[in-house]
């Protein structure tokens, strides 16, 4: 295709792969609305807990605070009653995440029958959050037919000691990884940019590790210094560092749909953010910054509009 000037060598390269399609979500995870595109159906797509806010990690930059926003599995109602009361009330679509156990790994063995029930009665779509993986829990995400995996892969061993509480090496993520791959699961990693305490440590190798397999989607999100956590007085990772990484991801997975994630901070930062992720050549981003649709419009870009998360960029493909 005809590539116009002054473009930056990540959008050349986006152009020639992907075309102009720039694709924007906005799943029930928040409530968002701004005055170039207001969701019509807010819980189409909806986050699940299956361990309410409770969490081993304890992570220094959660603190279980994500968790505050997700629906709750209770005792009382098993993961496929509550799937069932969301489709009634309109919902096609769920994350189930949860807190971590000791091991890294959301506790999801135990509901993987009502995952297989919600997909296969229900028909709705089914992406888990699943931390590190073991050979059983792929076993399992295989036999419940999710519809796709999210996992971090943190590539520095000093951020998953001091950041995740995890006695673990960049090893046991690439691992789970390849137990995904290797069942034919479809992957959607991501990298929290700025994880070490606002400060690139491992990011670029973790983005290796990526590369190495066929993942369906790459999530890229900042982090944003939470109220409650020790990582609150912070600032976030420089917006220049963030944007170079942009555009090393765009290009060293140049066959790959890359996105930018919900997780990142507000106000100017979101809009340069926003604007960066446009320039470099990404995908998509989740709950565009004001001004975004237009922005992407002027760069010759054609923007498409989804109410779900931005991980389920096969559903519009």
């Amino acid at each position: 295709m005809s590539v116009p000037a002054g473009v930056t060598d990540a959008m050349r390269l986006r152009l020639e792969r992907f075309g102009t399609d720039i694709q924007f979500y906005a799943p029930g995870l928040k409530r968002w609305r701004s005055s170039e595109w207001t969701p019509e159906r807010a819980n189409r797509f909806l986050p699940v807990s299956v361990t309410g806010t409770a969490c081993a990690l304890q992570c220094d930059h959660c603190k279980t605070k994500v968790l505050e926003g997700m629906i709750t599995v209770d005792k009382s109602r098993d993961l496929f009653a509550t799937a069932k009361r969301l489709k009634e009330q309109g919902t096609d679509g769920m994350l189930v995440s949860g807190g971590s156990q000791r091991h890294g790994g959301v506790p999801l063995l135990s509901h993987i029958d009502s995952i297989r029930r919600v997909r296969e009665e229900l028909g709705m779509r089914v992406v888990v959050h699943s931390g590190v993986v073991s050979t059983k829990l792929a076993d399992g995400l295989v036999s419940a037919g999710v519809d796709g995996v999210m996992l971090d892969i943190i590539g520095a061993r000093e951020t998953i000691e001091r950041v995740y509480h995890l006695h673990l090496t960049p090893d046991d993520f690439e691992r789970s990884l390849a137990l995904l791959a290797d069942r034919g699961l479809r992957i959607i990693p991501h990298i929290v940019l700025g994880l070490h305490y606002g400060q690139f440590l491992g990011e670029w190798n973790a983005l290796e590790m990526i590369a190495r397999y066929p993942v369906s989607t790459l999530i890229l999100v900042v982090l944003t210094p939470l109220v409650g956590t020790p990582m609150a007085h912070l600032p976030p990772p420089p917006p220049a560092d963030v944007s170079d990484f942009f555009a090393t991801a765009r290009a060293r997975m140049s066959d790959t749909r890359v996105n930018l994630g919900c997780g990142r901070p507000m106000g100017e930062m979101k809009v340069a953010l926003d604007r960066a992720a446009i320039n470099h050549g990404l995908n998509g981003i989740a709950y565009p910054a004001e001004g975004m649709v237009a922005y992407a419009r002027e760069r010759g870009l054609e923007p498409a509009f989804h109410e779900y998360c931005c991980s389920l960029t096969w559903a519009h493909a």
